[in-house]
């Protein structure tokens, strides 16, 4: 089982810090990964640190920072990608948020994001902003990622399908046939690796051609873990 977070698992906050974890989520996930024997994984945009801290005490192996860090099941030490974006273009994303109120920057460690669902009327201007401060860097050298009013840059080279298809030749996903679940943009790496392993995608929010089905809300995903394990819980306090 390979889970998105944001959007998926998570309700869509005004802002990435004040997303709530359901406590009942938490005891899902860990029964989920005690049943299929650790192969429960959170492939995310979110670094590997920011999900221990929603999720703690819970440790699941992970693929985040869009692929930037691979933690195995059971690993102490994950492994991690040299992907440091450049320092002019980070400055120049924080220059562009601190001038314009309801844009927010978020530096997640291997990539930069400006969210705007405080000021959507701000769309095309962030747009334009990050295209502008991408051009001064080489054809390829960067990756631009748009998703629910937040418009992302990272380092090329690394993505969410790239994770998955190095976390799939690990114990215990080698073998089995894998189900992801995402929301975004962000995804269609990961539901592009999904044939190599006969694995299912499914979406969140909207329906997408070539995915074995959707679910409208992350409400209705949590809603479906629970009954996965065992239907304890069916609704959230």
């Amino acid at each position: 089982m390979l889970l998105d977070v944001d959007g998926t698992l998570l309700d869509i906050a005004e802002t990435p810090p004040r997303v709530e974890v359901p406590a009942q989520l938490k005891w899902a996930l860990e029964a989920l990964a005690a049943r299929n024997g650790g192969a429960t994984s959170f492939v995310s945009g979110r670094s590997l640190t920011d999900l221990d801290r929603l999720f703690a005490p819970l440790r699941l192996a992970a693929v985040a920072g869009h692929g930037a860090e691979l933690r195995m099941t059971g690993e102490a030490v994950p492994h991690r990608q040299v992907a440091t974006i450049p320092g002019q273009l980070r400055n120049s994303l924080v220059a562009f948020a601190a001038s314009n109120e309801g844009v927010i920057f978020e530096d997640k460690g291997y990539s930069h994001a400006l969210h705007y669902r405080l000021a959507p009327q701000r769309a095309e201007a962030v747009y334009e902003a990050v295209l502008e401060a991408c051009a001064d860097y080489p054809p390829g050298m960067l990756d631009v990622l748009p998703g629910k009013s937040v418009l992302e840059v990272k380092l090329a080279g690394f993505s969410k399908g790239s994770g998955i298809r190095e976390l799939m030749q690990t114990s215990p996903f080698r073998g089995r046939r894998p189900i992801f679940i995402g929301d975004d943009i962000t995804d269609k790496s990961a539901f592009a690796v999904l044939p190599e392993f006969g694995g299912l995608g499914f979406s969140v929010g909207h329906e997408l051609p070539g995915l074995a089905g959707s679910f409208e809300t992350p409400g209705d995903v949590r809603a479906w873990l629970y009954r996965v394990v065992d239907g304890v819980g069916a609704s959230e306090p």
